[in-house]
């Protein structure tokens, strides 16, 4: 029996099965992105390196899933999701058992970068939500939410069980068996999507953006890249080292693993908030609203390193920062066309990874510098400001008086 559609919808009882396996491809998928965040202790002290060298891997692994977040991006808009995604898991696989026989720091860092990173996370983040906001017009923001929670869902859900697969069994054995457990099930959830946009009734239409900001979409696309460094570099300093900031403190870095599950599970209900309140207030005001959010939080980390206060902390942070980025792909529906979604999400994200890359890599080194985290608050801070400063020019372009029509091109 065909499936009804609404006539003024492309949304269906589809787009809601698809929106559910994609998540969960985000779920399991998005897993390289925090193993290498709760294996850092156990990297630096296998190479005997600093902590700013062992922040390396973390970093080149922003750099892959920038790389790949395009690359696979544009083969997306070509091909569709599951070819690329197919690609991607595979690459998950080898990449897993390409970093746990690794022989040194950058041997680990490249097949963490390169396979897990680029091809794998590449196409399981970014061009998974471009597709899957393809599929919705009037509830687009929540579902785009749900979607990019599942990058967040795996840092709640992996963290303490890649912590306790590590102290049983060793960082080598459990990175063979994370790329076990990818293959075998984002391998039948990519079956779901197999069914292309185009195959749908011809009765609906897939809306095109509106914009009024008065900027070139090229210009336009610029500060968005810009912004997500700015809001990036200050949203890598306690996802990345919160883990070691509470071994340092003396506390044991299984607190640290708890207080990153603790912020990337508030951050999956950020997400979902976000893409509600982005539904009926825009997705600019909503960047505004949690970068600002964000911001408050990375001070209070700077005020107080209690343990009790730092998982209050932590819990804050994700609740601030987690509807950030996702929210990016709703700003992208609104004022670029539909055709090449993927493709700018990618670039925009891209831009976002580069700063959880240099954020990462840098607060390490000013670690190394000072012997103190204060300062590399500091520099989140800073860092953050930039983001408010040029999402809220662009808001005001949106409502200044008189204000012309974005141009094409």
């Amino acid at each position: 029996m065909a499936e009804r559609h609404d006539l003024t919808s492309i949304e269906s009882s589809y787009s809601w099965r698809r929106l559910g396996a994609a998540a969960a491809i985000g779920t399991v998928g998005g897993v390289g992105m925090w193993s290498v965040v709760v294996i850092l202790p156990a990297i630096q002290a296998e190479f005997g390196a600093a902590r700013g060298d062992a922040s390396m891997p973390y970093a080149a692994s922003m750099v892959g899933f920038a790389i790949g977040g395009v690359l696979m991006g544009r083969l997306v808009d070509r091909l569709g999701i599951v070819r690329p995604l197919l690609a991607g898991v595979v690459a998950l696989g080898i990449g897993h058992l390409l970093a746990a026989q690794a022989s040194s720091l950058w041997q680990f860092a490249l097949a963490h970068a390169l396979f897990v990173s680029m091809v794998g996370g590449g196409v399981m983040f970014g061009p998974l939500i471009a597709d899957t906001s393809q599929w919705f017009d009037r509830n687009r923001g929540i579902a785009v939410a749900l979607c990019a929670s599942g990058n967040y869902a795996a840092g709640a859900v992996w963290p303490p069980l890649i912590h306790y697969a590590v102290e049983q069994f060793g960082w080598r054995l459990s990175l063979i068996g994370l790329g076990v457990i990818c293959v075998v099930i984002v391998l039948p959830l990519a079956s779901v999507l197999r069914r292309r946009l185009d195959t749908m009734a011809t009765t609906t239409t897939v809306p095109m953006p509106l914009g009024d900001l008065g900027l070139a979409r090229s210009r336009l696309l610029l500060l968005l890249c810009l912004a997500g460094v700015g809001c990036c570099v200050a949203m890598s300093m306690p996802q990345v080292h919160i883990v070691a900031y509470c071994g340092d403190l003396g506390y044991g870095v299984a607190r640290g693993a708890e207080m990153l599950s603790v912020m990337l599970g508030f951050g999956v209900t950020s997400r979902i908030i976000s893409g509600l309140v982005a539904d009926r207030i825009g997705g600019l005001t909503t960047l505004l609203i949690g970068s600002l959010l964000q911001m408050s939080a990375l001070v209070l980390y700077f005020f107080f390193d209690g343990l009790t206060s730092l998982y209050v902390i932590s819990a804050l942070f994700g609740l601030f920062q987690g509807g950030i980025v996702s929210t990016y792909a709703v700003v992208v529906r609104e004022y670029f066309p539909p055709a090449d979604a993927a493709t700018k999400l990618g670039l925009i994200l891209m831009a976002t990874l580069f700063g959880m890359a240099v954020g990462g890599w840098l607060s390490g080194l000013i670690f190394d510098w000072t012997e103190s985290y204060r300062a590399a608050f500091l520099n989140g801070i800073g860092w953050n400001m930039i983001n408010v400063l040029i999402v809220a020019w662009l808001l005001w372009r949106v409502r200044a008086p008189g204000s012309r029509r974005l141009l094409a091109a």
